[in-house]
């Protein structure tokens, strides 16, 4: 049998333990008698004797069963420390007890020296590897050769303690913690596991020069948002790699590392509080509800599926056009959640057929509709393209929703619909008011209302168009296709259906609500700003082009745009859902906005390099489209508060819906037909659209 080195080792120890208790009572005897052996009384030195070996074994089994032959030395701290202390110090107090009972009384002196020379030569081995290894051993020649980084770590906390004491203990990560830093003056002067706390953030420059510092720790996961700014700001001027530790999170869940530090990134700069949304309530509002995500392979549709898939639904559906995305995004929540009901779809949100069988086969709850083109630049020179994915999908995705009994449609929005000056923009201002007019359409019954838009215009039947619902049904639709026979009929009936109720009802117009009564499908918009690290945001960008050694190219020197991470978006987007009564715009308060310059000379910091030195940067000029900063609101939207401190509520402006209706359709045949005039067509019905003209084109910004 292979015999593990451990156990060696613990047999070694054990003899050693032997030998140390007998020398620890023989020497207590032999001082009491002036290290004289011959003047030791008899009786003494036969009670010794007799009793020893029976000591001997009784302390190495209770040794045995206080794991003190199973401890990796190498390892060993203040809680092995107490506990062999401990140990020693009951089997010492055993021996003075049982000796005295059994044997005879002895010398006082024989209890009290014995008892601490033991504790002394027991506890004293087994620490002693430890010292070798954490100062013999890491002053080697080699290391002399290669020496250690010096770090600074920020934060005399415990979780800073913690980072200290493992970069002591590691002889593999070749770090070595040289300072603290902590704003308490209390801790100054003073150390911490024997690293001296220098002073406090006012102090770090002057300490990386003096003692060489190559990296820094940001160790104090209590900090607020803004705290962590203002000290990161003057470390990233030092030119040092930067790490922090993520979150409080860390200390409650024992998770203080130094294999957790992260490095520090951009969205660390922001200084701003991270949005906080009743988790409670979005549990409620998900749980045991069939949710379908369209765009769900997204950077913020794969997000909401990890969120939606953590609150326990019945069923969730991801329907996504791009298979590798929505592929990893599956792969990734089966092996999470193995218990969650889960269906993955490829499919088109322009595909009316293709949303209809979706919503016929799994009738879901909630729709999450976060499929569109967003590329500000590739869109303005395919504006037909935004029109039909992002307008025309959302109608499709929306009309299957209402006329399938969906609880709730949530949009997902953007800051670029405020007062739009590119063809994205005012598509996904086009989307908001879908979202507004089917809100409206679900409260008032005015189904007639709704434009039947397909991309299959061009299917003629018996001389008639096949789109057209009532020259379909005059021209004898019998030989139509037998799947697009079903599909109309169903529209056809829930139109005549609501051509009774109907009638009650005058001209429709989108207003703020004014009842809380939820009725039907509650259609509500999203709105919020950039996405930090999202696809085609410009993080990963500028990240390409450090890497690469730059430029780093900024569109101009004062853009500046509003930011927030993904999961701060899906929160919202959650918890919007939960405030739903339909009609809404949701907006989230994003704090200040950043200027892109900053963001980019932040991060070229952040990479240890110097903008302008290391890493020039170089102004392309605004794009096709792009503004120099971006609007929350529109100017004619007052807002409203909502129990949520940091979302509002957006004012719809009231428009005339079957008007819109009417410019709607009108939109989409002309977008099948990619037409040269559509974005004029959309300036008409967006009033708020000012289209820049052509710009050069540049890289991120």
């Amino acid at each position: 049998m292979k015999i593990r080195h451990w156990k060696v080792i613990a047999v070694g120890l054990m003899l050693y333990d032997a030998v140390a208790i007998a020398f620890s009572y023989f020497f207590g005897l032999w001082l009491r008698f002036d290290f004289k052996f011959t003047t030791i009384d008899t009786e003494y030195l036969q009670a010794y004797i007799k009793f020893l070996p029976v000591y001997i074994v009784a302390s190495i089994i209770f040794f045995w069963f206080t794991r003190m032959y199973r401890g990796i030395w190498r390892f060993a701290g203040f809680n092995e420390l107490l506990r062999y202390a401990a140990s020693s110090l009951v089997a010492s107090v055993a021996h003075a007890v049982l000796i005295t009972l059994i044997c005879h009384r002895m010398p006082f002196s024989y209890y009290i020296v014995g008892g601490v020379i033991q504790l002394i030569l027991v506890v004293g081995i087994r620490f002693s590897y430890r010292f070798y290894t954490q100062v013999i051993v890491r002053k080697t020649p080699a290391q002399e050769e290669n020496p250690a980084k010096k770090v600074m770590i920020i934060g005399g906390g415990a979780a800073g303690r913690t980072i200290v004491r493992e970069l002591q203990q590691s002889d593999k990560t070749n770090l070595t913690p040289s300072c603290i830093i902590d704003d308490n003056p209390n801790k100054w002067n003073r150390y911490v596991e024997g690293v001296p706390v220098v002073g406090g953030r006012d102090d770090i420059p002057a300490f990386v020069e003096r003692l060489h510092i190559e990296e820094i720790y940001f160790c104090i996961p209590t900090a607020t948002p803004q705290e962590k700014k203002e000290i990161l700001d003057i470390c990233k001027e030092t030119g040092c790699t930067l790490k922090s530790l993520p979150g409080i999170y860390q200390l409650t869940n024992d998770e203080v590392l130094v294999s957790r530090l992260r490095s520090v990134a951009v969205e660390d700069l922001l200084g701003r509080d991270p949005i906080k949304v009743d988790m409670e309530g979005i549990f409620q509002y998900i749980k045991g509800k069939t949710i379908l995500v369209t765009g769900g392979g997204g950077s913020i549709g794969s997000e909401l599926c990890r969120q939606i898939a953590g609150h326990e639904p019945e069923h969730l559906i991801i329907f996504d056009i791009y298979e590798n995305t929505t592929y990893s995004i599956e792969l990734e929540l089966r092996e999470k959640y193995p218990d969650l009901k889960l269906d993955v779809l490829i499919g088109s949100v322009r595909d009316s057929r293709r949303i209809n069988k979706v919503f016929d086969t799994y009738h879901p709850d909630i729709v999450f509709h976060a499929a569109a083109h967003k590329h500000v630049p590739l869109m303005e020179h395919s504006p037909n393209e935004a029109i039909k994915n992002n307008v025309i999908g959302t109608y499709k995705t929306a009309y299957a929703a209402l006329t399938h009994g969906t609880q709730r449609f949530v949009l997902i929005s953007t800051d670029k619909a405020v007062n739009p000056t590119n063809i994205m923009g005012a598509s996904k201002r086009l989307c908001e008011m879908v979202i507004q007019s089917m809100d409206a359409v679900s409260k008032s019954g005015r189904w007639d209302l709704l434009p039947f838009v397909h991309a299959h215009k061009d299917k003629v039947i018996d001389g008639q168009v096949a789109g057209d619902p009532v020259d379909h049904r005059a021209a004898g639709w019998e030989n139509a296709d037998p799947s697009e026979k079903v599909e109309l009929a169903d529209l056809y009936a829930a139109g005549e259906k609501a051509q009774e109720r109907a009638k009650e009802y005058g001209k429709l117009k989108v207003e703020s609500v004014k009842n809380k009564e939820r009725t039907g499908t509650q259609f509500v918009a999203v709105r919020f700003g950039n996405v930090l690290g999202s696809n085609g945001s410009v993080i990963p960008r500028f990240k390409e082009q450090i890497e690469a050694g730059g430029p780093v190219t900024v569109t101009h020197p004062q853009i500046i745009r509003y930011f927030m991470t993904i999961k701060e978006a899906v929160s919202l987007v959650l918890q919007a859902g939960t405030y739903a009564w339909g009609g809404e715009i949701f907006v989230l308060d994003m704090g200040e906005p950043v200027k892109i310059d900053t963001l980019a000379r932040n991060l070229i910091k952040l990479s240890g390099y110097k903008p302008d030195e290391d890493i020039p940067i170089v102004y392309t000029g605004l794009r096709p489209g792009k503004k120099l900063y971006e609007e929350k609101l529109m100017a004619e939207e007052g807002i409203k508060k909502t129990d949520n401190e940091l979302i509002f509520i957006g004012k719809p402006i009231p428009f005339e819906v079957e008007e819109f209706f009417q410019q709607l359709e009108e939109l989409a045949n002309a977008s099948y037909e990619n037409s040269p005039d559509i974005v004029s067509m959309v300036e008409k019905i967006v009033p708020t659209f000012h289209p820049v003209g052509e710009k050069p084109n540049g890289e991120a910004d």
